[in-house]
Formats: structure tokens, sequence, C-alpha cells
């Protein structure tokens, strides 16, 4: 199939297939006596792989190790659990902040509300941010 074909098929742009073809993610294609590229199943597949990958939020970094294990003809299975632990901490560690976030910004917020605006000095930029109780 031809690089529109394929693109088509899988609803990605052909610059996003060069591009991993760049990155070396995709072997480098066939190429028709016209010089078009010409794909097969094996790089639909590849591709499919790639797009799972990265819906899991596996960088393409990531994604370019599993693809180089397999490609020396070892199962990346141990690999891919790896980062998938790997991935998986870092969601939960992401998470732990954003509730810290939602906790600061809802103290903001509510201190917000308690503070008189005629009360703001101008040294003081904005009184929510400010340490010093204006209550």
């Amino acid at each position: 199939m031809l690089i529109g074909q394929l693109a088509d098929a899988l609803e990605i742009p052909t610059r996003t297939i060069r591009f991993y073809e760049r990155k070396g993610l995709l072997p480098e294609p066939q190429r028709a006596d016209n010089g078009y590229r010409v794909y097969d199943d094996a790089t639909l597949a590849r591709l499919r792989f790639i797009r799972t990958a990265q819906a899991a939020g596996l960088t393409l970094a990531e994604i370019a190790s599993i693809i180089h294990v397999r490609d020396d003809g070892t199962a990346p299975c141990s690999h891919v659990d790896s980062l998938l632990e790997t991935k998986l901490a870092e969601v939960r560690d992401r998470r732990r902040q954003l509730a810290a976030l939602e906790s600061e910004l809802a103290q903001l917020l509510d201190r917000s509300r308690q503070l008189d605006p005629a009360d703001c000095t101008a040294g003081e930029i904005c009184h929510i941010f400010s340490p010093s109780d204006h209550t």
C-alpha cells in the first residue's frame, strides 16, 4: 500500500509516518519504480503498536526501545513490564502532586473570597498570595 493508504487506514497524517521513519520506529519502506513508498501489513501492524503504546503513555524513545528489543529477536515482554511499572509509578506520583495542588488552589480560592480587594497594597501585588492574614 502507498503512504496515503497507510495513513488513511490509521487516520494519521502522512507526515507522522515519515517522522516515525526518520526516528527509526519504522523500517525503511520499499520503493516502487516511480519512487513512491510502498508499505506492507507488517508496517501497518507496527504503526498500530506505536499508536497503542503512545495511548498507554509511553514516549517515542520508550517505544523505540521496545521495537529494538523485538528487532533483536527477543520478546520484549519483561522490558515492557518494566516500562509500564515505571510509567504507573510516575502517574501515581503525578496524581499525588495534583491532589496537593488542588488543595492549595482551593485554600487560595477560599482566602480570596474572604479578603477585601480594598485592603490590597501595591507592595503586596495581590494579597491572596500574601502570607500575612488580612481577615
